[in-house]
């Protein structure tokens, strides 16, 4: 056979209405960004499922607004197979609005907005909420951050988990079943941070409170020192890592800065993270990838050279590849044991400062 010929031959079956989402991904995805999107779940499922591999995801453009909430995070952390989040602000705001019971609409993207401006409505591309919605969610936010526990400097996996806490419990006591990312993550110990904290309507509330001399501050530098040390603390306990980015944006430089953070300027032996897949409609001729590529990323140490042959980019939406790379983890791994690193952040901590010679 000739060496361009060794993949399998393209002889899909006819689809009928037994097929199962398995076979649809394995046996008729065969070429152009469909090939990818196999190639995604297969890496996912055979190599980044097993239980040795933490797995870092991160959340960029409007997702939660769109269900993919409910749909597809809940379940990827409960079933253990995201250990740790890094995410817009923006995407966590509007998970709250599924936990308090205020609803979101299909719209269309051709709606008028001045006339929803003169109703009362805010438009996400075709999705719209009542402006009401973002007035009780804000309010939430500045009631809970109230309490004791908020008056002082965190980072925002702390942050996170506290407000997890209080969103599942206004979902449970509304009784709408399990619905939030953020409460999912703090019942699961997934820690969850924010790239750009201030960059958000819950960065915008925590602003509103240091006018009234709140004593709560972000602490982004933790958060730097935090995510890099989770990728260590896998690495040096004989496992490894692997990173999912839904889209671009700011978390997905603060996910693949880990590496070069633990290499570059604490001096620490590392090689990069030895599984890549990332979804995205953005292109590297025009800056949008810049240094985010697979192979722009083992130039910066981002990704383990050896690691190469374990990388995917899909060139496709997130709202369409998320539901079914879930749907396919789901019926292909099924469950992990979750890491629960939440827990784990300050053994993470010590160890890295005992690992680190900054220059």
């Amino acid at each position: 056979m000739k060496p361009a010929c060794k993949g399998a031959a393209i002889t899909p079956p006819a689809l009928d209405e037994q097929v199962s989402l398995v076979r649809l991904m394995e046996d008729h995805f065969s070429a152009y960004n469909a090939a990818r999107l196999r190639e995604a779940a297969l890496l996912w499922s055979r190599r980044m499922g097993q239980e040795n591999v933490t797995v870092g995801l991160t959340l960029t453009g409007a997702l939660t607004p769109a269900g993919l909430g409910p749909s597809c995070l809940v379940p990827l952390v409960r079933r253990g197979l995201v250990d740790f989040i890094i995410s817009t602000g923006a995407n966590l705001y509007h998970d709250a609005h599924f936990a308090l019971g205020l609803n979101l609409h299909r719209s269309s993207p051709h709606a008028d907005d001045c006339q929803l401006r003169q109703d009362g409505l805010v438009r996400i591309y075709d999705i719209v909420m009542d402006y009401d919605v973002l007035l009780k969610t804000d309010a939430f936010f500045r009631k809970i951050m109230e309490s004791p526990e908020f008056g002082r400097p965190m980072g925002t996996a702390e942050f996170h988990y506290l407000a997890g806490r209080y969103l599942a419990e206004r979902q449970r006591v509304l009784g709408l079943g399990d619905l939030s990312l953020l409460a999912a993550c703090h019942e699961l110990e997934v820690p969850v941070y924010t790239s750009s904290p201030g960059d958000s309507s819950i960065g915008m509330n925590t602003a509103a409170m240091a006018l009234k001399g709140h004593k709560f501050a972000w602490d982004v530098n933790l958060d730097v020192n935090e995510t890099a040390a989770l990728v260590l603390l896998a690495k040096q306990g004989g496992g490894q890592t692997g990173v999912v980015i839904m889209g671009g944006g700011s978390p997905k430089n603060f996910m693949l800065q880990t590496e070069p953070h633990l290499q570059e300027v604490l001096g620490i032996n590392e090689k990069g993270h030895d599984y890549f897949l990332q979804v995205t409609d953005a292109r590297p001729d025009t800056g949008g990838l810049s240094g985010a590529t697979p192979s722009e990323a083992v130039s910066w140490g981002k990704v383990d050279p050896e690691g190469l042959p374990h990388t995917v980019v899909c060139y496709t939406d997130s709202t369409i590849a998320l539901p079914l790379l879930t749907a396919y983890l789901i019926q292909t791994i099924g469950h992990r044991p979750p890491k629960r690193l939440y827990a784990r952040r300050g053994e993470a901590m010590e160890l890295l400062k005992k690992a680190a010679t900054p220059a």
